[in-house]
């Protein structure tokens, strides 16, 4: 999400339900777009071997002489030439850094198609594209703001997606005069400095088994046969479901969060760094915990409504004590904070939290009980909401509140 002038720009996702015609179109599309893709890396890796310089303005001036341009929107075709050289420059960033780094590939296909600024147009739940036709769209929710363009996305599991590109205004809150912070982790997914709980739900843990046959049953099948396509879908259709499940749980909290906090103090978290850190089930649950998800959606929410988000340093924050600043040494697997200095006994994440919210504004209330004051499990999270059962869609988009009653 970017923001300027008191505008947001934000993106809409849709499913998408095209023809079998319109299909056919769209995936010969992106087989064009992934040849002009080659043509042109071929292009610049010929020249710089000749002693050459190549500018992106030299790739987008070929354009106009390819053959593919009259079977392609102008405009969709510009955004082939941006990916390469946004590829190009990421590997020269990283090069300058001091990585190891290989060089681009060729591509087999793409998986997405840009209309940028024009070249497609939204009739109630028709939306037509330029070149290909038209497409039936699940309006879940109307599309609010400027749009500015849309992405046609085909998921591994071969379903289509419309993301339109908004701009709208800034839609801020009321003050609440409530500041928090919260400490993220992966037996606690949430436990803020009010004391509120929010369960991991662990749906790795709850799902594992029925991806661990899917991926059998793929192994089994001759690659490239038809048999071995249904076998990968499946797969990647579970793969999604876990996705799916888990980012609506995060949309829930973290619109809980905004609505009820002025100031979210949170860690500036590595993901990254804590993945190569650990071993085991702990990596898996990083993973699949989505904590750089669910920072993401904070902040942009956060932006929306004229809200603050402070990143704090996370260092040492679990093995400090939040009420005289002793710092203890703890493992994984002490779950109880003690300190010896003042003698306080408090639940660790909850005492981290208490440190992540000094640090973000400087103060922070003595706690008066030694364990967070609140549960909230994801078995009844859906409950929980007004208007809403546990068996609801989860289509809708963000949904008011997950403190239980």
């Amino acid at each position: 999400m970017k923001s300027k002038d008191g505008k947001v720009s934000l993106s809409f996702k849709y499913r998408v339900y095209p023809t079998p015609e319109v299909e056919r179109k769209l995936i010969n599309m992106m087989e064009i777009e992934a040849k002009v893709y080659n043509k042109l890396l071929d292009y610049i890796t010929e020249r710089r071997k000749q002693g050459m310089k190549v500018t992106q303005f030299d790739t987008q001036k070929l354009l106009k002489d390819m053959d593919e341009k009259h079977e392609m929107y102008s405009k969709a075709l510009q955004m082939v030439n941006n990916v390469l050289w946004y590829n190009i420059n990421a590997l020269a960033k990283l090069k300058r850094n001091g990585k190891k780094v290989g060089k681009l590939r060729h591509k087999k296909t793409f998986k997405i198609v840009w209309y940028n600024q024009s070249g497609f147009k939204l009739q109630g739940d028709q939306l037509h594209l330029s070149k290909i036709g038209e497409l039936k769209l699940l309006l879940h929710r109307p599309v609010q703001g400027e749009v500015k363009g849309v992405i046609i996305k085909r998921s591994k599991a071969n379903k289509w997606y419309a993301i339109f590109q908004v701009e709208q205004e800034k839609q801020p809150l009321e003050r609440t005069g409530r500041v928090v912070g919260i400490d993220l982790g992966v037996e606690k997914f949430v436990t803020t400095s009010d004391g509120d709980v929010i369960e991991n739900p662990k749906l790795l843990d709850r799902r594992e088994e029925r991806i661990k046959l899917l991926q059998r049953r793929l192994s089994r099948k001759r690659r490239g046969s038809r048999n071995y396509e249904k076998a990968r879908a499946k797969l990647a259709m579970a793969y999604e479901r876990l996705e799916n499940t888990l980012n609506d749980y995060i949309h829930k909290i973290t619109t809980w969060l905004v609505k009820d906090h002025d100031v979210i103090v949170v860690e500036k978290l590595n993901t990254r760094e804590m993945v190569q850190d650990s071993l085991g089930r702990l990596r898996k649950h990083i993973l699949y915990s989505s904590f750089s998800t669910f920072l993401h959606h904070l902040s942009y929410k956060a932006e929306r409504a004229g809200r603050r988000v402070v990143e704090v340093d996370p260092a040492y924050t679990s093995q400090t004590c939040s009420r005289c600043g002793y710092r203890v040494k703890l493992s994984l697997s002490d779950r109880v904070f003690r300190c010896p200095s003042c003698g306080l006994v408090i639940d660790r994440d909850y005492n981290a939290s208490l440190n992540i919210l000094k640090r973000g504004v400087g103060t922070a209330p003595l706690p008066v009980e030694g364990e967070p004051l609140l549960f909230t499990f994801h078995e009844v999270v859906y409950s929980k909401f007004p208007q809403r059962s546990r068996k609801s869609s989860p289509r809708g988009g963000d949904a008011p509140s997950v403190r239980a009653e």
